[in-house]
């Protein structure tokens, strides 16, 4: 694995949404799910560099051309009392893979997470992707087996947030 000269990493401005969009139509085509993307410039510019930044983003550049993205956000561990730094997407375009980008963004993201005091990093992996979970293995990443992943859509948010409570409200 060898990184080129002509390859940087740097954090995503304003300016750069409509690459970062760009590479979510891109990983959303490799994991299989091309028209599951909703998102659009103008909800990237707003929920990434609006009043409060839901995440933030690692661009990659070869040559000063995007080949890949990390977004993570700030998650919280209250057996440890600190935060976590959980990335929510790293992609490398499939045809730059093996030059260590997506080492380096790893690399980037570990001295972000030492820096801010996170007690961890955490991710997810597609079950059938078996080339990321042999490249997270070799990094020292342990799959976390008796954890199962939930997750309630924006109707299931919807449905449950009219549904009743028991709790009483003052």
């Amino acid at each position: 694995m060898r990184i080129q000269t002509d390859f940087a990493i740097r954090s995503a401005r304003v300016t750069d949404v409509p690459i970062i969009l760009q590479l979510i139509r891109d990983l959303a085509s490799y994991e299989r799910a091309p028209n599951d993307v909703t998102a659009n410039e103008e909800q990237l510019v707003d929920v990434l560099f609006g009043k409060k930044p839901a995440a933030e983003v690692l661009l990659a550049f070869e040559n000063e051309t995007p080949v890949g993205f990390a977004v993570f956000f700030h998650n919280f561990s209250t057996w440890l009392g600190r935060p976590g730094l959980y990335l929510e997407d790293l992609f490398v375009k499939p045809e730059k893979r093996g030059k260590g980008y997506g080492h380096a963004l790893l690399v980037d993201l570990a001295k972000i997470a030492r820096d801010r005091g996170c007690g961890r990093m955490e991710w997810a992996v597609l079950n059938w992707n078996d080339p990321a979970i042999q490249f997270y293995r070799k990094l020292g990443a342990k799959p976390m087996e008796e954890w199962t992943v939930f997750r309630l859509t924006r109707d299931g948010i919807a449905e449950l947030a009219k549904s009743e409570s028991i709790a009483h409200k003052p």
